[in-house]
């Protein structure tokens, strides 16, 4: 017997909701591979992915037979047990990387408070107190509880919240030589988005990775990548340090992992593992039986030699159309980024109205994302059908027309 559910609609969101967010203005209501329909019965196609979280779009048959086969067996029974699932996914994502232990949790912010965590444990066991210092970088993004969003270098959501948490500078982007000049005995570790996200999809240059890994071996830091938004298979390598060829020592994942349920690891090396003894940290929800069943089916459908060629293929696809539109309208003077995190930078006459693109291509019935108010976003999902990248770049081509003609 089903329940009559009370109709809702976009204008209870002022009503019931936190301000925090302006959602847009229509609700999604069903979702299917990367196609999305809202309450009214419209159709959208899907370029946004959840930001970058649905790596194989909307209810992909393997993810919804993980979660539906789990849900009819073990929900939760916290971490003073352990459950086969998270033992199955520590298996794979341990066997497909650099690292020997994972730590599981819900968020990225959550796996970056842990790494950020684990690393300032390790300096203190291995060499005492003084050595505590983080170096971020300029416009990073690590997430938003108060050491996250300490670390992260974009004030404008630090500020207003009391006293943040010190120990923490800040350096440019892709600039060895500031890195060099700031690094100290005292740094415990360096953290990097090998992609910086949500800062306007900007690569790191290789020999910038490279000699922020010499420069942690040479000061005793610990190399952190964050890569929430760039791992499991969303640069065409399952992690973006093996695209790279830089290996961190510690390495956050989230978003794409779980393909759309919440949840996150962090990553390591056994020798650093171990300074997370018994009770130094944990979490409730953690490594539960449904997140890490959804997650290691999504990384069995992702690791594979197809489906990363795909992503690869699909990039390509995606670029040269895109610069093709930019060149025609004017709109980007460039088009960037890696895989299927790629970043359209808006030209001068529109700089700032990344929002109006994405609102544009809205009323075309495609969602797009912004990073920043310069570029306009596409982390679509992963297997996303060539049929539905070319109908959604004729919808997002149709938008910006008009767009610039007004």
């Amino acid at each position: 017997m089903s329940v009559e559910q009370a109709p809702v609609q976009r204008a209870d969101f002022d009503q019931v909701m936190v301000p925090n967010y302006s959602p847009a203005a229509f609700i999604p209501v069903r979702g299917e591979g990367s196609r999305v329909w809202d309450q009214s019965g419209r159709e959208l196609i899907d370029f946004a992915g959840g930001i970058a979280v649905n790596a194989l779009g909307h209810c992909h048959p393997a993810l919804v037979k993980a979660l539906t086969d789990q849900a009819n067996t073990l929900w939760h029974v916290s971490n003073v047990f352990t459950n086969e699932p998270a033992l199955r996914l520590a298996h794979k994502l341990v066997d497909a990387t650099f690292a020997d232990r994972a730590f599981f949790c819900n968020s990225g912010a959550e796996a970056n408070e842990a790494a950020f965590k684990l690393a300032r444990r390790v300096a203190h066991d291995r060499f005492g107190a003084d050595k505590h210092e983080i170096i971020a970088t300029v416009n990073s993004f690590h997430g938003r509880t108060l050491f996250t969003v300490s670390v992260g270098g974009q004030p404008k959501y630090s500020d207003g919240f009391g006293p943040k948490i010190t120990g923490i500078s800040h350096v440019p982007y892709n600039d060895l030589e500031a890195l060099k000049a700031q690094i100290s005995d005292k740094t415990c570790a360096v953290v990097i988005e090998p992609i910086q996200g949500e800062s306007g999809v900007v690569p790191a240059d290789l020999a910038y990775l490279q000699g922020a890994r010499k420069l942690c071996d040479e000061h005793n830091a610990l190399l952190i990548f964050d890569e929430v938004q760039t791992g499991v298979g969303r640069t065409g390598s399952l992690f973006a340090y093996q695209h790279y060829g830089v290996t961190p020592d510690i390495l956050s994942s989230a978003k794409s992992l779980g393909g759309g349920f919440p949840i996150a690891a962090m990553l390591t090396t056994n020798a650093l593992a171990s300074h997370l003894a018994v009770g130094t940290h944990g979490t409730t929800y953690g490594g539960n039986p449904l997140g890490c069943a959804v997650a290691a089916a999504v990384l069995d459908v992702v690791n594979t030699p197809e489906t990363l060629a795909g992503i690869k293929a699909k990039h390509t696809r995606f670029k040269s159309r895109l610069e093709k539109i930019g060149q025609e309208t004017g709109l980007f003077s460039q088009v960037r980024g890696v895989g299927l995190l790629i970043g359209c930078v808006l030209s001068d006459a529109w700089k700032g109205k990344a929002k109006d693109v994405l609102n544009a291509a809205e009323k075309e019935n495609v969602m797009v994302l912004q990073a920043g108010p310069d570029v306009v976003r596409f982390a679509p999902s992963l297997v996303i059908e060539d049929a539905d990248i070319d109908e959604g770049l004729d919808r997002f081509e149709r938008a910006v027309k008009q767009l610039a003609q007004a």
